[in-house]
């Protein structure tokens, strides 16, 4: 669901918003902006999904296994 929001803002960041970003696209644009800052994603339900996902764990491990011999083998 969507809500209105009236917002006050200086005249030339309100021109400077309507010539590059476009008057119906306004919403859009700030919301972009402000939700990785306000919305949360629940990580520990991605993470619990991501675990159940076989194929995906197999190939995390053999790439962790085989970044950690090569690290092992470098010559310091």
């Amino acid at each position: 669901m969507q809500k209105k929001l009236t917002i006050t803002i200086d005249e030339e960041v309100y021109e400077g918003l309507h010539k590059t970003i476009g008057a119906r696209k306004i919403s859009k644009f700030v919301e972009a902006l402000v939700r990785p800052h306000v919305v949360r994603p629940n990580l520990e339900l991605a993470y619990s999904q991501m675990a159940r996902d076989k194929k995906r764990e197999e190939e995390a491990l053999d790439w962790a296994e085989t970044t950690f011999r090569d690290i092992t083998d470098d010559k310091r």
